[in-house]
């Protein structure tokens, strides 16, 4: 009291701090970086080596190996995914997400180092890279033009991909669309077997002429110089006058024997943006990088070189994220506005002018407050911090609600509304300290969740512990200091009916309201125990129904998206062509479907599987830009359902689509994990389980797996004796055969209008590079030709494309998706209990893993969070109310408004998501105990004042006062969330409402568990409680037992 008598007395040093509070949090939340998703690290990094010609089964036991021994050692591995194909091997390395990224790419670095040592030779130097989990890019930039040759439109996309990789927030920017350059040096065989040269004095020319030779200085009598022996190839030109060999006639050169051009390779793969052929960079942020900011930071790159290229290139920006992001944070944003304006307008009306006004001050107060403390701990502004606030919106004003309410009553008796305010904080401190303690209790142990849902999760309580803080000190300090700086000005000792009639007229208001809850209340009062037996019969028909009729569950909720991937699959053997014709096919059939805005399409090329969830014969993929919901009639997983829908029919073609995943990445719906060191009983159990789950399991599409594509590889088996008496080695038979297929790189030089190195590749003309042409081919030796079938030969073999290992054991993967309609829960449990079932092998080991995993171990989490909670608040208010029956008694509000999330969602039949409504129902058990703490409270404090009243007078008197605090907190808080718990948004600041988008749709699960849940534990905390505090009373008289009842009697402690 003493505490709070002092900070009256130097109002003016209050109000100064209230106002020092708003400024510094309007201007934190000016500072804060926005974006949509919490910034969720997750520790990943990347391995490439490659390892020209090397086989999947070489690269695994030579590369893959040696490399996994040392990351084994590493602190924090979570797990490995490592992946060979024909020429390279990579790894995807990820660590518990509490690790830092910058430490354990640097600690993956060295473990690389140190397994070098065992690489064969000419592996070329490993890459260690930061990956992205993200599957879309950030933004993608698009160099068009029709007058612009294809050399200029690759070096512009050149030029700007490493102007944005220097940005610091800028991960990678991949170009795609294009053809590298390379001068191709195509042989003529017969003038080469006519001067009888071999590849290696090919070879040999180039190395030997194209080196930067040092030549050192001399002194002189003159002076110091510096001797220079000009030796490095600059133009095409140098090429063709290479000296190959010389003879006693003259000398041959490069241009004698082939036919030197600087052009393009052959294409590996392509682009397309709605149809047209364009060069692209694909532009992906860092992992703790904004995205508004990165965005921002790319185009003002671009902006400050283009004016250094033709104005006929034509440069365009799509998927850009940051303007997606942007406008759904002020969407969500607006929605925040609207909850606060409709708060605002109830507790005006039901609380009158001044005291709303006084109650509603708290709302800016404390959001802003609480901007303050985010910035403080680095975070951003996005979804979950703004869901936090609109979540507190409710909570935060029912300590001012309390104390400004008791005020009113007390001050309406007679007392100055000095003594008025100081008589609440005095005698309702207490319970609001403890209802905000319980509340900060149920949502603490969300900060503890671990995994990528816990990191994404937990800023959510962060946010609502901020904001309950700064209410507290409102209800406490600012708010009766308002309330009394503002009846000052009206002369200090105002009374009834002047000072008060406001909050008389909108107590006459609630008037109604209280005489049918009082009606209500008598017979309940009359009969405790049959009405406790009611509601608990009531209670216990919830949960069975739920559980026998509930739709299911969920790891989350299906959200509105306008951005997707569609990813194309076909078997077989197909060139770049093949694959662009396909694309275009599907791209043409995509782009008569109404609501799709771009369409940005691109090839795999010869792109490694990064992802455990990757298709092997995938071909190309799209992202899918949908127009604005308001613009289309048709929500997101529509669309995605007729893309799959009309191109089931395209034969040879397998076309998969869904929207971007929202919230915590899992991947496909369905991933099981087959891992054995034996493979082919690794592949024979992953065949019968495939087969088994597309005969008898139900609602699954775009089922695969990830077994090696069948396919024939020719291997030259080469007699080795018989080839060396010819003077021939394997490297020599090596070289003539990739003259057939790639080529052989002689070497590379950097002519001067290039910035990078060009290749300059050896290779037989296109009608010398056949398959047949392999049996015909002749190696040159000091002998003169020699054929190599005389020494080889030429024989198919089944051919292994890629090897991919998990956890140092070689795995397959079955993969799909669950059809509209059906869940994935209950689809693993059926294929679950089937394998129970069956007598499998113990050398092949099964796992599910994706979204099903991520649901058991958050399910697990929320269990024993949910457990820990309960126990908090259980001890904080035994300590409070020195008694274990109605401390339960408060806890059994949690039980009444879990049933009421259930109830809901049994009506709706809507599906119970593991995070959304699991984060609700946690939540709900902090908000609900604040209404039967301040019953009770009430309820304890009667009976202390006036020994000699029943308990039965007590209850009723107790339910009577606290009824229109008790309804406030309640409507407030479901005020705010409605709009969201029915599907709409509605954004006042820019005058929108949406229903079915992209906020609602992502947060109906919590707010309607919110909303469903305290509303049926409000009503019967109101009629319920009441009855049951009269139980300890009943119990005693009949049965001669004490319960509870013992506190109140005289002497007691």
């Amino acid at each position: 009291m003493k505490f709070l008598n002092l900070i009256v007395d130097h109002s003016r040093a209050t109000l100064s701090i209230m106002l020092l509070v708003l400024l510094a949090g309007t201007m934190a939340r000016i500072a804060l970086p926005v974006e949509v998703n919490p910034n969720v690290t997750l520790p990943l990094v990347m391995i490439m080596v490659r390892h020209d010609g090397i086989s999947p089964e070489d690269g695994t036991r030579l590369l893959i190996r040696p490399i996994e021994k040392e990351l084994k050692t590493l602190d924090g591995l979570d797990e490995i995914n490592a992946v060979a194909r024909e020429g390279a091997v990579s790894i995807v390395v990820e660590f518990d997400i509490s690790e830092n990224i910058d430490k354990v790419v640097a600690d993956v670095r060295e473990a690389v180092n140190r397994a070098k040592a065992e690489f064969p030779l000419d592996t070329k130097e490993p890459i260690v890279n930061e990956l992205s989990p993200s599957p879309e890019p950030t933004v993608v930039i698009t160099f068009s033009g029709e007058q612009v040759s294809e050399r200029e439109l690759y070096r512009t996309a050149k030029f700007f991909q490493r102007q944005l990789e220097i940005l610091p927030d800028v991960l990678k920017a991949d170009i795609s669309g294009h053809r590298e350059e390379v001068v191709d040096a195509v042989l003529d065989p017969y003038r080469l077997e006519q001067y009888n040269i071999t590849a290696d004095q090919l070879l040999g020319s180039v190395y030997a002429n194209n080196l930067l030779i040092p030549a050192g200085e001399i002194d002189a009598a003159q002076g110091r110089f510096g001797i220079k022996v000009p030796a490095l190839i600059e133009t095409t030109e140098d090429i063709r006058n290479l000296p190959v060999r010389s003879t006693a006639d003259g000398v041959i050169t490069l241009g004698d024997v082939a036919d030197v051009r600087r052009t393009f390779k052959d294409a590996t793969g392509f682009s397309t943006i709605n149809g047209k052929k364009t060069i692209a960079i694909d532009v992906r942020k860092r992992l703790n990088a904004n995205a508004i900011e990165t965005v921002a930071a790319v185009r003002a790159a671009v902006a400050s070189a283009s004016g250094q290229f033709s104005q006929n290139i034509k440069i365009d920006y799509i998927f850009d994220s940051s303007q997606y992001a942007q406008s759904m944070v002020s969407e969500l944003q607006g929605n925040i506005f609207t909850a606060m304006c409709l708060v605002l307008v109830l507790i005006v009306a039901t609380l009158g002018v001044r005291s709303g006004l006084l109650v509603g001050f708290g709302i800016p107060f404390c959001l802003l407050g609480a901007m303050i403390v985010i910035s403080l701990l680095g975070y951003s502004f996005n979804f979950m911090v703004m869901f936090g606030l609109l979540l507190s919106l409710g909570m935060l004003i029912d300590g001012a609600i309390v104390v400004v309410e008791f005020a009113n009553t007390r001050a309406s008796e007679g007392l100055s509304n000095r003594e008025a305010y100081l008589v609440a904080v005095q005698r309702m401190a207490v319970p609001v300290i403890a209802s905000t303690g319980t509340t900060l209790a149920a949502f603490l142990p969300l900060l503890f969740w671990p995994g990528v849902a816990g990191e994404f999760m937990s800023y959510l309580p962060i946010t609502v512990f901020a904001v309950l803080g700064w209410s507290l000190t409102y209800a406490l300090v600012f708010a009766p200091t308002l309330g009394i700086v503002i009846s000052r000005r009206r002369g200090k000792a105002k009374q009834l009916p002047e000072d008060h009639g406001s909050e008389e007229s909108a107590k006459n208001l609630f008037q109604p309201l209280l005489n049918f809850y009082l009606k209500l209340l008598k017979p309940v009062l009359e009969r405790p125990v049959r009405a406790s037996l009611a509601a608990g019969i009531f209670l216990v028909a919830i949960f069975v129904g739920y559980f026998q009729f509930g739709a299911g569950q969920a790891f989350f909720a299906d959200i509105e998206n306008r951005y997707g991937v569609v990813t194309v699959r076909a078997q077989g053997n197909l060139s770049v062509e093949e694959r662009r014709k396909i694309t275009a096919k599907v791209e043409q059939t995509m782009a008569s479907i109404p609501g799709i805005q771009q369409l940005y399409g691109f090839s795999e090329g010869n792109s490694l599987t990064l992802t455990r969830d990757a298709s092997r014969d995938q071909i190309s993929s799209f992202l899918v830009e949908l127009y604005p919901r308001a613009q289309r009639e048709r929500g997101s997983q529509e669309i995605f359902a007729e893309i799959r829908q009309i191109t089931a029919k395209m034969p040879g073609i397998y076309v998969t689509g869904k929207e971007v995943e929202a919230g915590p990445p899992v991947g496909k719906d369905i991933q099981i994990q087959l891992s054995s060191d034996d493979r082919q009983l690794l592949y024979k159990t992953t065949v019968e389980i495939r087969d088994w789950i597309k005969l008898n399991v139900e609602g699954l599409r775009d089922i695969e797996d990830s077994l090696p594509l069948a396919g024939i590889q020719w291997e030259m088996i080469v007699d080795r004796p018989q080839a060396a008496m010819l003077g021939v080695n394997v490297a020599n038979i090596g070289q003539m055969v990739q003259m057939v297929t790639n080529g052989v790189v002689l070497g590379e030089f950097r002519p001067n209008d290039a910035d990078d190195e060009v290749e300059i590749r050896l290779r037989y003309p296109e009608q010398n590079r056949q398959l047949a042409a392999l049996d015909e081919l002749r190696v040159n030796t000091l002998a003169g030709p020699v054929p190599i079938s005389s020494f080889s030969q030429r024989v198919a073999k089944p051919r292994v494309d890629a090897i991919q290992r998990f956890d140092m054991l070689e795995t397959v993967f079955i993969l799909a998706n669950t059809k509209d309609g059906y869940l994935a829960d209950n689809q693993t449990n059926e294929i679950a209990a089937w394998l129970a079932t069956q007598d499998l092998d113990e050398a092949v080991k099964v796992t599910f893993r994706g979204a099903n995993e991520e649901q058991a171990d958050s399910a697990a989490f929320l269990s024993i969070a949910f457990s820990l909670a309960m126990s908090l608040m259980l001890i904080m208010l035994v300590m409070q109310f020195n008694s274990f029956y109605q401390a339960f008694l408060i806890l059994f509000s949690v039980v009444m408004s879990t049933a009421g999330v259930m109830l809901g969602l049994l009506i709706s039949q809507a599906i119970f998501s593991t995070i959304l409504t699991g984060v609700g129902i946690v939540a709900l058990a902090g908000i609900v105990v604040n209404n039967n703490i301040v019953l009770i409270d009430s309820y304890n404090f009667l009976r202390r004042s006036d020994t000699g009243m029943s308990a039965a007078d007590a209850v009723f008197k107790a339910a009577k006062s606290r009824f229109r605090p008790v309804m406030l907190t309640t409507v407030t808080t479901v005020v705010g969330l409605l709009p969201l718990a029915n599907g709409y948004s509605v954004d006042l600041i820019n005058r929108t409402w949406e229903a079915g988008g992209m906020v609602s749709t992502w947060w109906q699960p919590l707010a309607s568990a919110i909303v469903n849940g305290l509303l049926l534990s409000t009503v019967l905390t109101l009629l319920l409680t009441p009855a049951m505090l009269l139980l300890p009373e009943i119990i005693s008289k009949r049965f001669g037992v004490r319960v509870a009842s013992h506190q109140f009697e005289e002497g007691a402690a």
